[in-house]
C-alpha cells in the first residue's frame, strides 16, 4: 500500500470535509466536496487505511468523525467481500480505537462515542457469536481499561440491544442468534452492569473533595451510561435477573432516586421494570417496591425534587416518579386477587398519600398523569373495600374540587400552575384541550368514586353549590369584557375569578348527581336536600350570561328531585323561560353576544331535554307549557328562529305522550298553521321557484350593508328559516309509541309488511308531505345558485355567501382552534357571515328533512308518486358545480338514510334509478380529483405540499376531496354489504371517524355476503359497472382508510356476484391491474398492504384458470422471477398435484409480486445492507418417538441399562 497515497488523499478528504461543514461555504462548492466524499466512500479500494488515518486522535473533531463514517460504511456495505484477513486487521484497528483512539470520557465529543460503538456493533451483528466466541470477554477486558472505555461499552452494548431487540434491524436468522446469545448470557451481563454501575456510584460518591471533581464526574458520567444502558435490557429480558438476588437491582436503583445526578436515569429503570408486559405470575417480585425501604425512598426523592423549586430536570424527574408510582398502581391492581399469597401491602395507605400529594401538585400535567390510575383503584374488586382507599375519598373528592378549576394558562400568571404549564404547553389552546381532555377523565373517576361513597359526594357537592350562591361575583382585575350597557359595570369573562369557579362546582354536582341516581336506592336517595338545592337555585338571579349559563346547568342537574315533589314544575320552567328571553341590554336592538346568545340556547335544549327524559311529568302541565310557548312564537322578534323551533320540538316530544294519533295530528296541524301559512303562501312559492326572485328576497343582490344598520333582507331570511327550522323539528321529534299495544290502541298501527313487521303512521305525515313541493323547489332552487351565470347575479360581497366558512375550514384542516369565541363580540359580525351561516344551515337543514322523512313517515313517504323523478330534479341537480364539502353532507343525512330505510318493495322503482346515475357520476368525479391531485405529488414532490402550508388552498382541497371519497365509499359499503362484514347500523349514526384507525389483520373478506340491495343493484349493468369501477378505482386513490374499507369489504363480494357471468377479459384485467397499483401506492401501510394482497391472491387464484391475460400482467411486475411464476401457475392449473397449505401458496404469492409493493419514501432510496447467515447455532434434533428408542439397534430393554 502506497503511503503517500494514502495521505495524498486524506489531505483532500480534510478539505472536502472542511468545505461541508463550513457555514460560508457556498452551495456549489458543498455539493462538489460531499459528491467526492460519497464516491470516496463507494468506490475507493484503500478506505480502511484512510479511515484510520482520519480518525487518528490528533486530528480535529469533525475530520475523526467522518474517518469514522467511512469505516462504518466498509463494515456495512463491503464486509462480505472483505478477506478473513482484512476483517481481523480493521477489527483490531477499530479495538486499538477504543483503547487508545479517544480523548478522556469528559472531553471527547459524544458524537465520536456514538459513532465508534456503531462500527463495533456492525462488526458483532455480522460475526458474533460464531466467528467472535470472545466478544464478551474483550468488553470487559476492555471496560477495564479506565472510564471513558467502561463508557464505550455500555454504549455498545446499548446499541447491539436497540438494533437487534428493539428495532431488528438484521434478519431473521441473524436477530435470533444474537438475541439467544445475548439471552444465554445475560446473568453474566446483567452482573457485569450492576457491578459496573455500584463501582462508579460509590466512586463517586465517596469523591467528596473538590480537587478530585473531574473523577468524579467521570464515574457520573459512567454510571449515566451504565442506566441508559440498563434500560435497553429491563424491557426484554427475563424477569428473572431483574429480581435476582433478592431485588438488588431495584434496591439499587431506589437508593439512586436521591442521588440527584443519577436519578432521572435511575426513575427510568424502575418505571421500565413496574411497567413489563408478560405473565402476572412472573411479575409478584416487583411487589418488593411496596416495601418499606423501597417507598421511603421514592417518597423522600419526591419531596427532595419537589422543595428544590422549579428545575426543568427536577419537574422530569417528578414526572418519571409520578409515572412509577401509577405504574405501581396498575400493577396492583392486576396482582391483587391473582391468588391467596398477594394481600393489600401494608404500605398502601402510605402508597395512596404520596399518589394523592401528585394529585393535588400545582403541575396539571402531574395531576392529569394520576387520574387514569386513581380511576383503576376505585374500580378495582378488592381495593375499592379497603378501608385505607375509602378513607382517603374525601381527600381526593377535596382535591378535585380544585383541580376542576380551569387555572394554570401559560400565558398568565394567577396561579402556581402557570409556571408549570409554561413548561408543558406552548399556547393557551394547548393548555386549553388538554385540560378539557383531563376533565373529562377527571368526571370519570367522580362517577366511580361517587358508587364507593355517594354520601360524601353529595355532601361536598350542596356545600360547594350553597357557597357559590352566597359568594360575590369577582369579574377579575383584568377583564376583557365590554360593558354591554351604558353605565351596568362589566360582566365576567372566561378567565374571570367567579365564572372558573361556577364551571368547576358545576362539573363536579353533575358528575356527582348524574351518577347518584343510576347508583343507589330510591329511598336513599336525598330527597329533602335535593329539593333545597333545587329551589335555591331556581330563587338565585343573575345578570351575568356565564354564570347563568351555569345557572341552568344546575337546575337541569338537579332536575330528578322534581320527580319527588312535581308542583316545583311550573316554577322550574317559569326560570327556564324567563332565560330563553335573556337580554343584557334590555331592548336594544344591538346584536346579541356570544355569551347572551349561548344562555337562550341553553335554555331552549334544557326544556326539550327535560321534555325528552320526563314526558311523563310534564305532561300533566302540557297546557301552561303550550300557552307559554305560543305566547313567545307571537312576537316575531323575541326570538331566533332556532330558537323557536327548540321550542316547538319540546311541546312535540310532550304530544308524543297523548298516544292517541287523532289527537296529536290536530295539535300538529295547530303547531304547524303558522309554517304551513308561510311556506304555501303566494309569495313563498314564487320566491322558492325563481331563483332570481330568491336572491332578491334574501338579499343577496344588494350592494354591503353595514352590520349595525338594519339588515333589509334579515326577516325574509328568517321567516325561510323559520318554516324551515319548524318542519325538520317536527319531523324529527314526531314518532308513535314504542310498545306496539299502545300504538294499536292509538290508531298508529295501519298493518303489516310481507315479512310481518308492523307498519305505523306518523301525525305529523300529512302536515309534512303538503309541504314537501316547494322544499324540493327550495333544494333545486339552492343547487341551481351554484351555476356561474347565478353567482354572477349576487352582489359584492355575497358572491362568496356559498363559500365554505373559516371556521369550517379550520376544522377541517385540523388546526387548533380558538382558544374561546371571544364571548363579548356579537356572533356574526358582518352581514356577509350573517349569510353565509344562513346559506350553510338551510342546505344542510333541507337534506336532514329528506334523509328524515323515510324513518319518520315510512311507506308514506316511499309512495310518493314519482318520488325518484321528484328528487332527481331537485336534489341531484346541478352537482357538477356544487363544491366537495356541501356533497359530503348531502351523501351522509340524505341519501344513506333514504336508501337504508326503503323498503324492498321500492328498490326497483325508487333506489335503483337514483343510485345508478349518482354511483356513475361520483365515480367520474372522484377519479378526475384524484387524478390531480396524483399529478401535483408527481410535479412538487412527494410530502412538499404537505410541509408547505397547511393552510393552503390545496391541502383544503385534498382533505375535502379524501372526506368525500370516504363518504361515496361508506355509502357503497351501506349499500351493498351486509351487517356481518360491513358492521354498519342500519339506523342513521352519530357522525365520527371510529375507523381512522387502521386494521392491520386482514378481514376474511371471503364471508362478506351482498345485501338483497346490493344483489338488486348487481343486477342493473349500469349500476353494476359503476359499483365495481368506483370499489376498485378507490384501491388507487390517495386516501389509505377508503383503501382499507375497499379491500376489506367491498372488492371481493362485488366480483364474486358477477364471476358467475361472462367477464370480459380486458375487464378482469383492468380490475387485476387496479389491486397491483393498489399495492404501489399503498404497499408501505401494513394494513393496507396485507388486505390488498390477500385480495390480490384471491382474484389471480379464482381467475387465472379461466384468463390467462392476468398472467401477462404479473409478468410485467418489476423484478418478477419467470421461473417462479411457472411453478406457482403449475401447482394452480394442476388440481391433482397435492394442494400446498393457504399461507405458503400466499407468501410465495407475495414474494412473486413484491417488486410492486410500494415502500415509505425513507426506504426507496435506502442503500441495501446485506447481512449474511452465519452457520446454525442453535439445530434443533428430531425428537425420538418412545417406540423409536426402544426399537433402537441394540434390541430389548435391557440394553438401556447396560454400562
Amino acid at each position: 500500500m502506497d503511503m503517500e497515497q494514502v495521505n495524498a488523499l486524506c489531505e483532500e478528504l480534510v478539505k472536502a470535509v472542511t468545505v461541508m461543514m463550513d457555514p460560508s461555504s457556498t452551495q456549489r462548492y458543498r455539493l462538489e466536496a460531499l459528491k467526492f466524499c460519497e464516491e470516496f466512500k463507494e468506490k475507493c479500494p484503500i478506505c480502511v487505511p484512510c479511515g484510520l488515518r482520519l480518525a487518528e486522535i490528533t486530528q480535529i473533531a469533525i475530520v475523526r468523525h467522518f474517518g469514522l463514517q467511512i469505516l462504518e460504511h466498509v463494515v456495512k456495505f463491503r464486509w462480505n467481500g472483505m478477506s478473513r484477513l482484512e476483517k481481523v486487521y480493521l477489527k483490531n484497528s477499530v479495538m486499538e480505537l477504543l483503547v487508545n483512539g479517544t480523548l478522556s470520557i469528559l472531553e471527547e465529543e459524544n458524537h465520536i462515542k456514538d459513532v465508534l460503538s456503531r462500527i463495533m456493533v456492525e462488526m458483532i451483528k455480522r460475526e458474533w457469536p460464531q466467528h467472535w466466541p470472545d466478544l464478551l470477554l474483550e468488553l470487559d477486558t476492555l471496560s477495564r481499561q479506565g472510564e471513558t472505555q467502561r463508557e464505550l461499552v455500555m454504549f455498545i452494548l446499548l446499541r447491539l440491544a436497540e438494533d437487534v431487540v428493539t428495532f431488528q434491524t438484521l434478519p431473521t436468522q441473524r436477530r435470533r442468534d444474537i438475541q439467544q446469545t445475548l439471552t444465554q448470557n445475560m446473568e453474566r451481563i446483567f452482573s457485569f452492569l450492576l457491578s459496573t454501575l455500584q463501582e462508579n456510584v460509590n466512586k463517586y460518591q465517596q469523591m467528596t473533595d473538590a480537587s478530585r471533581e473531574a473523577e468524579a464526574k467521570a464515574n457520573c458520567r459512567v454510571s449515566t451510561a451504565t442506566l441508559n444502558t440498563l434500560a435497553g435490557y429491563i424491557d426484554w429480558v427475563s424477569l428473572n435477573h431483574i429480581v435476582a438476588e433478592n431485588c438488588k437491582l431495584l434496591e439499587t436503583l431506589c437508593l439512586l432516586l436521591n442521588e440527584e445526578e443519577l436519578q432521572l436515569g435511575a426513575a427510568e429503570c424502575l418505571l421500565i421494570a413496574v411497567s413489563r408486559k408478560g405473565k402476572l405470575e412472573d411479575r409478584k417480585p416487583l411487589m418488593i417496591l411496596f416495601g418499606d425501604v423501597a417507598m421511603h425512598y421514592i417518597l423522600s426523592a419526591a419531596q427532595t425534587a419537589d422543595g428544590g423549586g422549579l428545575e426543568e430536570k427536577h419537574y422530569l424527574f417528578l414526572k418519571r416518579l409520578c409515572q412509577v408510582l401509577c405504574a405501581l398502581g396498575n400493577l396492583l391492581c392486576a396482582l391483587l386477587g391473582l391468588d391467596a399469597n398477594i394481600q393489600t401491602p401494608v404500605n398502601f395507605g402510605k402508597y395512596l398519600e404520596s399518589f394523592l400529594a401528585f394529585t393535588t401538585h400545582p403541575s396539571q400535567f402531574l395531576r392529569s398523569s394520576t387520574h387514569m390510575t386513581w380511576g383503576a383503584l376505585f374500580r378495582h374488586e378488592i381495593l375499592s373495600r379497603d378501608p385505607s382507599l375509602l378513607a382517603i375519598i374525601p381527600k381526593y373528592l377535596r382535591a378535585s374540587m380544585t383541580n376542576l378549576v380551569k387555572m394554570g394558562f401559560p400565558s398568565k400568571t394567577d396561579s402556581p400552575s402557570c409556571e408549570y404549564s409554561r413548561f408543558d404547553f406552548d399556547s393557551d389552546e394547548d393548555f386549553n384541550a388538554f385540560f378539557n381532555a383531563s376533565r373529562a377523565q377527571q368526571g370519570e373517576v367522580l362517577r366511580w368514586v361517587c358508587r364507593l361513597d355517594t354520601k360524601t359526594g353529595f355532601q361536598m357537592a350542596a356545600e360547594w353549590l350553597k357557597y357559590q350562591l352566597s359568594a360575590p361575583i369577582d369579574t377579575g382585575p383584568v377583564n376583557s369584557c365590554s360593558t354591554a350597557g351604558a353605565g351596568e359595570g362589566g360582566y365576567c369573562s372566561i378567565f374571570s375569578s367567579s365564572f372558573v369557579q361556577w364551571e368547576a362546582m358545576t362539573f363536579f354536582l353533575e358528575s356527582v348527581i348524574n351518577h347518584m341516581f343510576r347508583t343507589i336506592d330510591k329511598e336513599e336517595v336525598p330527597v329533602s336536600d335535593g329539593i333545597e338545592l333545587l329551589q335555591m337555585v331556581l330563587n338565585f338571579e343573575m345578570k351575568d350570561p356565564l354564570i347563568l349559563s351555569c345557572v341552568l346547568t344546575n337546575v337541569s342537574a338537579l332536575f330528578p328531585f322534581v320527580t319527588y315533589k312535581p308542583e316545583l314544575l311550573p316554577h322550574v320552567f317559569s326560570k327556564l323561560f324567563s332565560s330563553v328571553t335573556f337580554e343584557t341590554v334590555g331592548e336594544s336592538k344591538a346584536p346579541r353576544t356570544r355569551a347572551v346568545r349561548n344562555v337562550r340556547r341553553h335554555a331552549c335544549s334544557s326544556i326539550n331535554k327535560m321534555c325528552r327524559d320526563y314526558p311523563d311529568l310534564v305532561l300533566p302541565n302540557f297546557d301552561m307549557l303550550y300557552s307559554h310557548v305560543k305566547q313567545l312564537l307571537s312576537n316575531e322578534l323575541l326570538l331566533t328562529q332556532m330558537e323557536k323551533s327548540a321550542l316547538m320540538e319540546a311541546l312535540v316530544l310532550i304530544s308524543n305522550q297523548f298516544k292517541n294519533y287523532e289527537r296529536q295530528k290536530l295539535f300538529l296541524e295547530e303547531l304547524m298553521a303558522p309554517v304551513v301559512n308561510i311556506w304555501l303562501s303566494e309569495e313563498m312559492c314564487r320566491v322558492l321557484t325563481d331563483i332570481d326572485a330568491f336572491i332578491a328576497y334574501v338579499g343577496a343582490d344588494l350592494k354591503a350593508c353595514d352590520p349595525a344598520v338594519e339588515d333589509p333582507c334579515g326577516a325574509n331570511r328568517a321567516r325561510i328559516t323559520f318554516c324551515v327550522h319548524g318542519i325538520l323539528g317536527v319531523l324529527r321529534r314526531t314518532s308513535w309509541p314504542s310498545d306496539i299495544e299502545e300504538a294499536r290502541a292509538g290508531g298508529f298501527l295501519v298493518g303489516y309488511t310481507p315479512s310481518g313487521n308492523p307498519i305505523f303512521r306518523n301525525p305529523c305525515t300529512e302536515q309534512i308531505l303538503r309541504l314537501l313541493d316547494n322544499l324540493l323547489a327550495l333544494v333545486r332552487t339552492h343547487n341551481t345558485l351554484y351555476t356561474p351565470e347565478m353567482l354572477a347575479k349576487m352582489a359584492e360581497p355575497f358572491t362568496k355567501v356559498l363559500d365554505i366558512l373559516e371556521s369550517e375550514k379550520t376544522a377541517i384542516l385540523g388546526l387548533p382552534q380558538p382558544l374561546l369565541e371571544v364571548n363579548e363580540h356579537p356572533v356574526y359580525k358582518s352581514t356577509l357571515e350573517r349569510m353565509q351561516r344562513f346559506f350553510g344551515i338551510l342546505y344542510e337543514n333541507c337534506y336532514h328533512i329528506l334523509g328524515k322523512a323515510g324513518p319518520s313517515m315510512q311507506q308514506d313517504f316511499y309512495t310518493v308518486e314519482d318520488l325518484a323523478t321528484q328528487l332527481l330534479g331537485s336534489a341531484f341537480v346541478n352537482l357538477n358545480n356544487i363544491p366537495d364539502f356541501r356533497l359530503k353532507s348531502m351523501l351522509r343525512v340524505f341519501v344513506k338514510p333514504l336508501v337504508l330505510f326503503c323498503p324492498p318493495e321500492q328498490y326497483e322503482t325508487l333506489i335503483a334509478p337514483i343510485l345508478g346515475p349518482l354511483f356513475t357520476y361520483f365515480h367520474m368525479r372522484l377519479s378526475q380529483k384524484w387524478h390531480v391531485i396524483n399529478q401535483r405529488s408527481v410535479l412538487c414532490g412527494e410530502d412538499e405540499i404537505a410541509e408547505d402550508n397547511p393552510e393552503s388552498q390545496e391541502m383544503l382541497e385534498e382533505q375535502l376531496v379524501r372526506m368525500l371519497t370516504r363518504e361515496v365509499m361508506d355509502l357503497i359499503t351501506a349499500c351493498c354489504v351486509s351487517k356481518k362484514t360491513a358492521e354498519h347500523s342500519t339506523a342513521p349514526t352519530v357522525d365520527g371517524d371510529d375507523e381512522e384507525m387502521m386494521a392491520t389483520e386482514v378481514a376474511p373478506s371471503s364471508v362478506a355476503e351482498l345485501t338483497d340491495l346490493g344483489k338488486c343493484l348487481m343486477k342493473h349493468e349500469d349500476i353494476c359497472t359503476a359499483l365495481l369501477i368506483t370499489a376498485f378505482s378507490s384501491l388507487t386513490w390517495k386516501d389509505t382508510l377508503s383503501c382499507q374499507r375497499a379491500t376489506t369489504q367491498l372488492c371481493w363480494p362485488l366480483l364474486k356476484q358477477v364471476m358467475s357471468g361472462t367477464l370480459l377479459a380486458d375487464a378482469v384485467t383492468w380490475l387485476f391491474t387496479s389491486v397491483l397499483k393498489g399495492l404501489q401506492m399503498h404497499g408501505q401501510h401494513d394494513g393496507c398492504m396485507a388486505s390488498l394482497v390477500h385480495l390480490a391472491f384471491q382474484i389471480y387464484e379464482t381467475l387465472r384458470p379461466r384468463y390467462l391475460e392476468i398472467r401477462a400482467v404479473m409478468e410485467q411486475i418489476p423484478e418478477i422471477h419467470k421461473e417462479s411464476l411457472d411453478q406457482f401457475d403449475c401447482k394452480l392449473l394442476n388440481p391433482s398435484l397435492q394442494k400446498t397449505a393457504d399461507k405458503r401458496r400466499k407468501d410465495h404469492f407475495k414474494r412473486l409480486i413484491a417488486g410492486c409493493i410500494g415502500k415509505p419514501l425513507g426506504e426507496q432510496f435506502r442503500k441495501e445492507v446485506h447481512i449474511k447467515n452465519l452457520p446454525m447455532l442453535f439445530k434443533k434434533p428430531k425428537p425420538m418417538l418412545e417406540t423409536e428408542v426402544l426399537d433402537n439397534e441394540g434390541g430389548g430393554l435391557a440394553t438401556l441399562f447396560e454400562p
